[in-house]
Parts: structure tokens; sequence; C-alpha cells
């Protein structure tokens, strides 16, 4: 039968490892010759010993599927490098994975459970409560002791920058995950923005918009200029997919008016947004686009079929996308119908101050997503488990979860890397995402340290490079850090959000659309702050004071 210990028992049996040095090889920590009647020291690691143990075993982890995985095998422990990963360390993974898209639903069954597997990967900012329910009601344990000894390649990462030491504890210090980092945060980040058809606006002697005035006379041209070349006016000239049943992908534009469609910094204090003056200039240019037809009116309602179709026939002149999923895709679509199409990244509009904001924090380091251990792991593992979940940071573990297996899926170029045909041109129609889900992490997420040569060797266009270079130019300064809120303040901002969310989606979409005039901008406003708003800005704003005092 499995020993098991909560997280309070573990913190207390490990406290021992603070006292060890960071000197010693890479073998298995030994105990040092304790004093009489005093608990031995551990030795810490300085790096992961291969294999990690002799008496192989296997990890019970679970975590959600991924589509471009799937597209070639069902479960992770069939990707190249998680097979590869068994035979060097001497530790199986058996992946367990939900049906895709009912994580959130499995996961909640899941924690409800007695017995839990040893390892969980999820973001878990989704988890109701947060990890410090998942900590204090027993679910998962505190790391920080473990990792002092027997994470050397985490350990050290945490130690040599301090946004990620910042990043990765919540509030009280605890470490609870070994997650998704991007150290090179600003180029993985800004790989999403608004883009635009350069192919349109070189044939209308066009230069990409930089402010929203730029952005309206831009847009009327493509309405009204038959960019398509097809004698008809039947250019979307703003579009956008996956419509959420209102207009709040236009808060892409709102930072052009300084104002971000939810909490945002203002110098050192948290506002909300949409009750601020700009919102309202926000508000009445989007109703004016709307009304000339320069905003798809199917935005609302596009599902990934929709959009498609609009891209690849020549209709849609601008939208919010990705390097990949709203470039790459579309360049491979149509590089054969339509040598001429291209698209580039447009710059981030400028607000009135001169700065051109983002609608997302592009300097986080730690994302939300993580695999952290639960109290069912067998406790006389979790030193294994701990090296095992560590070696992804090494430096080998790392070009093997970020690019696979060299002079397989990759080679070397220099201090570059190059991905094979077998990723490229895949011999069995493989897409390149789907190809390399099959070896690696980094087209997924993580745990990893996403490396941003795998982003290099995969912007094949221009267009791709163009837009990276350029929305790396923007601003976070609007956006708030990664806060944490206590279980009890996220309960009470929960509650109140959750109607000012509707309310205010409802709302702008009825200004915008030209159902409410826009002088329903100061009741909408009103109505906000009758909701709570004020709470729960002084909740993020006590939140923000603390991750400031980490």
């Amino acid at each position: 039968m499995k020993k098991r210990m909560g997280s309070i028992l573990l913190s207390s049996l490990l406290t021992m490892s603070l006292l060890a040095g960071c000197t010693g090889g890479a073998s298995e920590p030994s105990a040092t010759e304790p004093e009489e009647g005093t608990e031995p020291a551990v030795q810490a690691l300085t790096e992961i010993p291969l294999p990690i143990t002799n008496e192989p075993f296997t990890i019970n982890y679970w975590r959600a599927n991924d589509a471009k995985l799937t597209a070639s095998m069902n479960n992770f422990a069939d990707m190249a490098s998680y097979k590869e990963k068994a035979k060097r360390t001497g530790i199986e993974a058996k992946f367990t994975h939900p049906p895709l898209g009912q994580q959130k639903d499995q996961f909640n069954l899941l924690i409800s459970t007695k017995e839990l597997p040893d390892v969980i990967y999820y973001n878990w900012a989704d988890a109701v409560g947060g990890p410090e329910k998942m900590i204090k009601d027993g679910r998962i344990i505190r790391l920080n002791e473990l990792i002092d000894s027997y994470a050397p390649n985490l350990k050290r990462i945490i130690e040599s920058d301090p946004d990620v030491k910042k990043q990765i504890a919540l509030d009280d210090g605890t470490i609870y995950m070994f997650p998704l980092l991007k150290l090179d945060a600003l180029k993985l980040n800004a790989t999403s923005g608004l883009i635009i058809r350069q192919d349109w606006l070189d044939k209308l002697n066009l230069q990409a918009p930089t402010n929203i005035d730029e952005w309206y006379t831009v847009l009327k041209a493509f309405k009204e200029q038959d960019p398509n070349g097809n004698g008809k006016q039947d250019e979307l000239p703003f579009t956008g997919n996956w419509g959420p049943g209102n207009l709040t992908k236009l808060h892409d534009f709102a930072t052009a008016f300084g104002v971000i469609g939810g909490f945002q910094m203002n110098g050192d204090k948290v506002e909300f947004g949409p009750i601020q003056p700009g919102y309202r200039d926000f508000l009445e240019t989007m109703a004016k686009w709307y009304k000339e037809g320069l905003i798809d009116p199917e935005i609302m309602t596009n599902d990934g079929k929709a959009f498609d179709y609009k891209v690849t026939n020549n209709l849609a002149g601008a939208y919010q996308g990705g390097v990949f999923s709203g470039m790459g895709k579309y360049f491979n679509l149509m590089r054969d119908t339509d040598p001429n199409f291209d698209v580039t990244g447009a710059p981030w509009p400028q607000s009135p101050d001169g700065t051109a904001y983002a609608t997302f924090n592009m300097e986080n380091k730690v994302l939300s997503y993580g695999e952290a251990i639960t109290s069912s792991a067998d406790e006389d593992k979790l030193k294994y488990i701990v090296q095992w979940m560590d070696y992804n940071y090494s430096e080998e573990g790392s070009d093997l979860f970020n690019f696979g297996i060299e002079n397989e899926s990759y080679v070397k170029e220099g201090d570059g890397v190059k991905f094979t045909d077998v990723i490229l041109n895949n011999p069995n129609g493989l897409t390149y995402d789907q190809a390399l889900a099959s070896y690696a992490l980094s087209i997924m997420d993580g745990p990893i340290n996403q490396d941003s040569r795998y982003l290099d060797a995969l912007l094949f266009d221009e267009g791709q490079r163009a837009a990276n270079t350029e929305w790396m130019k923007a601003s976070s300064a609007l956006t708030l850090p990664p806060i944490r809120l206590t279980t009890d303040e996220a309960s009470t901002s929960t509650s109140i959000m959750s109607q000012v969310n509707t309310y205010l989606n409802e709302t702008m979409t009825a200004i915008i659309s030209g159902q409410k005039p826009i002088t329903e901008f100061d009741t909408m406003a009103e109505t906000i702050k009758s909701m709570g708003i004020d709470r729960a800005i002084e909740i993020h704003q006590a939140a923000y004071d603390r991750y400031n005092a980490k």
C-alpha cells in the first residue's frame, strides 16, 4: 500500500533539506552523519543522475489531451520525447486523459475523489479556489523543500530570475507546480495580435495603420476600393473567428483609447477599464465602424469554418490572430491558389499618450499551467518523481521536449535549430504542428521552459517574423501582473464579476450594434458601480500589493 502525506506533514518532514548545501555530485542524495538525536540532512542534488533509479516504476499522470497530438496518437505516453525520457530516467508515465473539451468538468470530478493520480498537469487558474484551496484541502502538496533538494535545474532558474521567483510562488511563498516557463517572455508571448492583408495595403498604396484614425482610413479603403479585385463591394474590413455571441472581440482596439475591457493598471493603481472615460470613446468609435460596415456583421457568430472561408476567399481584410493559426495556416492554404496572398502583423494602435499598449501581459514568465504532485503519491518515491519532473528543465531535457529527437525531428545549426522534413513535410500528411506534437511539448504547452528557437524554426514566412517583431514593441503597462486572490477574495470577486461581465458584454454589444445610443454609457458605468465593482477593484489592488511585496 502506498504511503501518503499531506502538504503540512510533508513540509515538516522535509524542512531538514533547507540545511543542505549546493555542493556534491550528481549521485543520489545521501544523508550526512547526523548528530545524536537529530535527523540526517539531505545533500541537495546539483544535477539529475541518469537513470534516476535502478528500480523502474510508473507514475500515474492525469492531464488534458491535445487535438494536435490526437491527430496521430491517442496518448501523451506515445510521444517520442516521453518514450525517450522513460529510457533515460528509468521512470515511465501512465497518462490518463479526459475527453477533449471536458477537462474542467473531469478535473472537478477527479479532485473530489479519495484516490488521486500521482501527478496532475492542469491550468491551475481554472481550479475552484485555486491551488491555495487544493493545498489546504490536502489534494496537492507543497514542493519548496523537495525542489530545494531534488530539483537542481528548476531551483537554479528560480534563484537566478527574480521574476520567476515572484511569479512561481503563492503569496505565502509556497511553490506547488513545475510550470510552463517562458524565460524569453516578450518574444514568446508576442505571438498574437492584429493581422492585416499586406497585399491589399500594397495594392491600395497604404501603410499598416498605427493609430485609430489610420485604422479607420485603411478599413474604409478596404470596404470601398475593391482590394480583392472581383468588382464587388464584398470585402469584410475587420472580422473575427469563434464569436462569443457578443462584440467583446473588438476590445483589441480598446487600448487605442487607453483602456482595457477589464481590470487594468494606472501606474500602481488598479482600475476597471469599462467605466473610464476612454471606454466611452472606444464604444462611440466602434459604433461608427459597425454602422459603416467596417466590421463584419457576423463577427459575433463566426465559427472556425466560416472564418476560414472568409480568409481563403479573399473577403477578410483584418482580424486578430496568432502567428500559427492566424497566419501560417493561411499561408499554407493559399500558397498554391493565390501566390499573392500576404498577411502581416499590424502594430498595436497608439493610445492618446502616444504609447501602443497590448491587451495582455507579455512579460509573464510563469504561466498558470503546470504539473503538481498529489497527496496520493507514494512518499518513498517523491524524490524520484521530483527528479523526473525536473529533468525537463535540464539542458538535454529541454532540447528533448522543445524539439524532439536530434537528427530525427530536428538538427542543430549553429546556435539555432532546424526541424527536419519529418516535421515540415510529414510523410504521413500531418501538418507541422501535428507532427511536432508527436515529438515535443513546445507546440502545445508544458511543463518546460519553452525555447524561443522552436518559434524561430517554425516562422517560415516573412509576414510571421515581421508580426512577432512588431508585436514585441507594445507596452504591457496597462495589464495586471499574475496576481493571486485568496479563496475568499476569489469567491467575492467571482460573485461580483459574473454579474458585471454579463451586463457589460450585453450593453457594449447593444451600443456598438446601434441598438442603444452612446448616451447609455453613463447608465452602464453607474450600473456597474452599483454591482460592487469598487469592492472587486479593492480586492485586485490588495492582491497587486501583495504581489509587489513578494
